[in-house]
């Protein structure tokens, strides 16, 4: 199957690999890129915290110094507690891949713990769900946030999308964000793709992201058993 892969380049490259393993013709169309911000990380981690979270290997990825190793980390899923162990971190708490099982996580071990004295850092995104926000605010655990990444939209040249997406159909679209999702259907050559894509399957990693289809591609959306790309790539 010919399949568009629309992660950003680095994570889309590794997919790229598992697709062509398995026989599939992967098509990389990167929506966004990361930006760093590797200032305002060890800007918050300068100072006192309980421990760290994130919700993405990006923010694992911005951290530059092997300071702060062992600390405790909870990790939104498996690809960010791999990047997180890559990157030698020993202590790594792994959520189920979205931020309300993290916070979860979270709450539980303090709970067991005992509540912290210095705040949770989180080491977050921008744009990024508030899931995991929300969640330990209603609870009252002590929060700080450090945006040290931010996802800039990929500008692409209509004359190459309409060569990847329009001249050769694709059979699947995989999804990863609701960012990238909303990205997707904002492409400046849309419509063209849509009556090309009238059959092809949108796999999305979780019903929130599917939810961000407009309502002519809903019925052709697909959803993971669990946010994790392993689960995703079965749906193939």
């Amino acid at each position: 199957m010919r399949i568009i892969v629309t992660r950003p380049l680095l994570s889309s490259r590794r997919t790229a690999e598992k697709l062509r393993a398995h026989g599939h013709e992967p098509v990389l169309l990167p929506l966004t890129t990361p930006v760093h911000n590797g200032e305002a990380a060890v800007a918050a981690l300068s100072g006192p915290h309980a421990a760290l979270a994130a919700t993405s290997a990006e923010a694992i990825r911005a951290l530059p110094h092997q300071e702060h190793r062992d600390t405790l980390l909870f990790c939104v899923g498996r690809a960010t507690a791999e990047a997180a162990r890559m990157a030698g971190f020993s202590r790594i708490v792994t959520a189920q891949g979205t931020g309300s099982d993290l916070a979860r996580r979270i709450l539980a071990h303090f709970h067991e713990t005992g509540w912290p004295e210095h705040p949770l850092l989180y080491l977050a995104g921008s744009p990024r769900s508030p899931d995991l926000e929300r969640a330990l605010a209603a609870a009252n655990l002590p929060l700080a946030i450090a945006e040290c990444y931010r996802m800039q939209p990929v500008e692409h040249d209509p004359a190459l999308l309409r060569t990847l997406l329009v001249e050769t159909p694709a059979d699947a679209v995989l999804l990863y964000s609701r960012e990238n999702a909303r990205r997707f259907v904002s492409l400046p050559v849309f419509r063209e793709t849509l009556a090309a894509l009238s059959a092809a399957r949108f796999l999305c990693l979780s019903r929130n992201i599917a939810e961000a289809l407009p309502e002519a591609l809903a019925n052709r959306a697909e959803i993971a058993a669990s946010p994790d790309e392993d689960a995703l790539l079965k749906l193939l």
